[in-house]
């Protein structure tokens, strides 16, 4: 089948990394009713089910690749998790009925997250460079599984009023680091799994 249409196959393709025709006027076409169509959209099938049968040998037989897998599947968990702590304190529901209120609160809800991803990241970073001004050896694969992500020593619950003063809206000004010796780490610094 794939043999058969082989050129048909290679001038969709081109049509698509050309721009010449969309996705979904592709689709639309191949849904038509005529043999010819009907019979590349079979062949196209058939060129999916190998993609993804390749895929899967390569999963089944590539331990470094399962774990890449792994670890992207781990960061889309964290942040689904930090996005249910967010909403809705800790129940992660929408509460708007209409399309339009939950669109807002699905963008309130991104910009918080984000907001908490840059805040943890620049702490992080202050972390570690503090870290390294006092000498101390960082491993960068513990470097590389630290995590943005965490809302441990955050107060999720509650009305908040923001007004920016002067101290604020420098951006050069930073919370201090808890730096003592013995004292409680920042959950900003935990690490995901391997």
């Amino acid at each position: 089948m794939i043999e058969q249409h082989y050129d048909d196959l290679q001038r969709l393709a081109g049509s698509l990394l050309q721009r010449h025709t969309t996705a979904s006027q592709l689709v639309r076409a191949l849904r038509s009713k005529t043999r010819h169509l009907a019979s590349l959209a079979r062949a196209l099938q058939h060129v999916g089910r190998v993609a993804k049968t390749a895929h899967l040998l390569d999963y089944c037989n590539d331990a470094p690749f399962r774990r890449r897998i792994l670890t992207q599947l781990n960061r889309g968990e964290s942040r689904h998790g930090l996005c249910r702590e967010v909403c809705l304190g800790h129940r992660g529901e929408l509460r708007q009925r209409y399309r339009d209120g939950q669109e807002e609160q699905l963008g309130a809800l991104g910009l918080i997250t984000n907001a908490i991803v840059l805040y943890n990241t620049i702490y992080t970073q202050r972390a570690l460079d503090h870290l390294q001004t006092a000498g101390q050896q960082i491993d960068e694969g513990d470097v590389a599984r630290l995590t943005p992500l965490g809302s441990e020593h955050l107060t999720l619950t509650g009305r908040y009023r923001v007004a920016l003063n002067d101290a604020l809206r420098d951006r050069t000004a930073y919370r201090e680091l808890n730096t003592s010796p013995g004292g409680p780490t920042s959950p900003v610094l935990r690490t995901n799994s391997p």
